[in-house]
C-alpha cells in the first residue's frame, strides 16, 4: 500500500473537525443568541440547608436601577477601600461635637477579645461585662465595641458620665496599631466567636414625591462623621469632585462635583457650541434626622441653581456607596 495513502483518512478526519460552519473556528455567538432559558433547578426539601449558600454574591446596590433612555451607559466599577481608607486591622479616629470614637477595621468579635486583654494588661477592675451588648463596665469607666457602618468594622468608645474619655481612646488606638494579627482573626474566621449583629440594612436611594433622597440607617452623629471622612478622601479628584466646606452646626456638606449631564455631553452638541470643557457645579448636601432613628440625605444646587434629576440620583448614589 503506498504510504501517503494510509494518512489519506486521518487528514480528511483533521480537516472536518477544524471546519466549521463559519471557517476554522466555530463562532457560537449565534447560539447564545438563540438561547431559552430553562426552568431554576429545584432542590429537594430534605436537603441539608446548612451546606449551601452563595458562591458568589451580588450585595445590593444603595436602590432602585433608573432607567436613562437610550444613551445611557453604566458608569465606571468603584474602587474598593475608597473613603476613609480604614482597611482590614487599621485604626481610625471619628469626631462629631463633643463625642470621639475609634473605628477598627476588624468584626466586633475579634475587638472584643482585644478590649478584655487590654482591661486585664492594665490592671483594671471589671465591674460587669456583657459580650452580647459589647460592653465592659469598670471602676474608670465604660468600654464599648460595636459594629461599624460598614461590613468588617467595629466602632469602639470610652466613656465615662457619658463623656469620651481621650486618654483611653488613645491608649486603645496604639494597642490596635500595634495588633497586626487583627486582620488575619477576621479573615481566618475567629470573628464569628461573640459577634454581634452587623448593620443589616445598608443606605437606600428612593424617589419620594419626585424627588431623589438617600436614607442612612444609622443615627445623625454617626452618619455626619463617617460622611466627613469618606467625602475628605473621595471628594477630592481636581476637576471632577472635591469637598468644599462643611458646617457641622448646620449638618451641611458643600461639594463641587461634575454631574452627569456634563460627563454626558456627546461630541456633536459639544462641536455645536464650540465649547469642550466640563464644568463643575456646586452641591449642597443636607442631612436631617429622621424619627426612626435614621438620617436622610438630600442634594440640592446653590445660589437657586436647580439640579436634573438624574444628576441628583447619580450624585446620591455615589454618597451611598461610600457608606456600604
Amino acid at each position: 500500500m503506498n504510504a501517503a495513502l494510509k494518512w489519506m483518512p486521518l487528514v480528511a478526519v483533521m480537516a472536518l473537525a477544524g471546519c466549521a460552519r463559519e471557517g476554522y473556528y466555530d463562532n457560537r455567538s449565534v447560539d447564545y443568541a438563540q438561547a431559552e432559558q430553562s426552568e431554576p433547578l429545584v432542590l429537594p426539601d430534605t436537603r441539608n440547608t446548612g451546606r449551601y449558600r452563595n458562591a458568589m454574591p451580588v450585595p445590593d446596590a444603595p436602590g432602585g436601577f433608573a432607567a436613562q433612555g437610550e444613551d445611557f451607559q453604566a458608569p465606571p466599577p468603584r474602587a474598593l477601600n475608597v473613603g476613609s481608607g480604614v482597611s482590614a486591622g487599621g485604626v481610625a479616629r471619628r469626631e462629631a461635637g463633643n463625642q470621639r470614637w475609634l473605628v477598627v477595621g476588624a468584626s466586633p468579635g475579634v475587638v472584643w477579645s482585644e478590649l478584655e486583654d487590654f482591661v486585664a494588661t492594665r490592671g483594671l477592675e471589671v465591674i460587669s461585662r456583657n459580650q452580647r451588648a459589647g460592653q465592659l463596665d469598670t471602676q474608670q469607666g465604660r468600654i464599648t465595641v460595636s459594629p461599624g457602618l460598614q461590613p468588617g468594622e467595629s466602632e469602639v468608645r470610652c466613656e465615662r458620665n457619658a463623656a469620651p474619655q481621650n486618654g483611653c481612646l488613645r491608649a486603645l488606638e496604639r494597642r490596635f496599631e500595634e495588633r497586626s494579627n487583627l486582620a488575619s482573626a477576621t479573615a481566618s474566621g475567629l470573628a464569628t466567636q461573640g459577634q454581634m449583629n452587623q448593620q443589616s440594612q445598608p443606605p437606600r436611594l428612593e424617589q419620594r414625591n419626585g424627588e431623589w433622597q438617600l436614607t442612612l440607617p444609622f443615627g445623625l452623629q454617626r452618619a455626619w462623621a463617617e460622611l466627613s471622612a469618606q467625602l475628605e478622601s473621595d471628594f477630592s479628584v481636581a476637576g471632577r469632585r472635591q469637598l468644599v466646606d462643611q458646617d457641622m452646626a448646620a449638618q451641611t456638606f458643600l461639594v463641587d462635583y461634575l454631574l452627569l449631564s456634563e460627563r454626558s455631553r456627546g461630541f456633536w452638541s459639544s462641536v455645536a457650541s464650540l465649547d469642550f470643557s466640563e464644568d463643575m457645579t456646586r452641591v449642597r448636601l443636607d442631612l436631617t434626622r429622621q424619627g426612626d432613628g435614621t438620617t436622610l440625605v438630600k442634594a440640592a444646587g446653590t445660589e437657586g441653581d436647580s439640579l436634573a434629576d438624574n444628576d441628583i440620583r447619580e450624585l446620591l448614589e455615589r454618597v451611598g456607596g461610600l457608606l456600604r
